[in-house]
């Protein structure tokens, strides 16, 4: 059953045409959910309305500001215990290599030279294999899986570009001030 114009009727306490009445009348006669939300609607229109005791408003704004100042000063805490057991846990596992570099300098830094020539020399023989493949595979693959090949490159550039300009080209969206 759609409750939606009855409700809206109902909660917004708008002036209804006798066609509306008529049809809210109706509606109440056999909606159980409605019948409810109008006897509430009506029980608390009735309802006196009690003025607030004298500095309500202050005494409001003064526990909010209070509240305010205590939550700052609860998330300062947090982070200074979260940063403080990062540093921790950091020194924690950090410490035996800490110690290695104090203790054996000579040690860590031929481990480091030794990365170091490991990582220039796997760079190179990576470089004289494409260079290879790339002399070589010319003669194995036909030109046309070529032209798919540089086709299909050219495509997933052309839809990369593409996105990217309808991406920087929209319009801001968002509440205007």
């Amino acid at each position: 059953m759609n409750h939606q114009p009855f409700e809206e009727w109902l909660l917004n306490d708008k002036n209804l045409t006798p066609v509306e009445k008529r049809e809210l009348n109706s509606h109440l006669r056999t909606c159980v959910h409605c019948t409810a939300l109008s006897a509430t609607g009506l029980a608390l229109r009735s309802a006196n309305v009690v003025a607030p005791a004298a500095g309500f408003s202050m005494r409001f704004q003064q526990r909010l500001a209070a509240q305010k100042i205590a939550e700052r000063r609860r998330r300062l805490w947090g982070v200074i215990i979260l940063v403080l057991s990062g540093l921790g846990l950091f020194g924690w596992f950090a410490a035996p290599a800490i110690y290695s570099v104090i203790t054996a300098p000579v040690e860590w830094i031929t481990v480091v030279i030794g990365y170091f020539l490991f990582a220039i020399t796997s760079l190179q023989a990576v470089t004289e294999v494409l260079a290879v493949l790339v002399r070589v595979a010319p003669g194995f693959i036909p030109p046309y899986v070529w032209m798919v090949f540089v086709s299909a490159l050219a495509g997933f550039g052309l839809l990369w570009i593409v996105s990217i300009w309808r991406f920087s080209n929209r319009a801001p969206q968002g509440v205007s001030a």
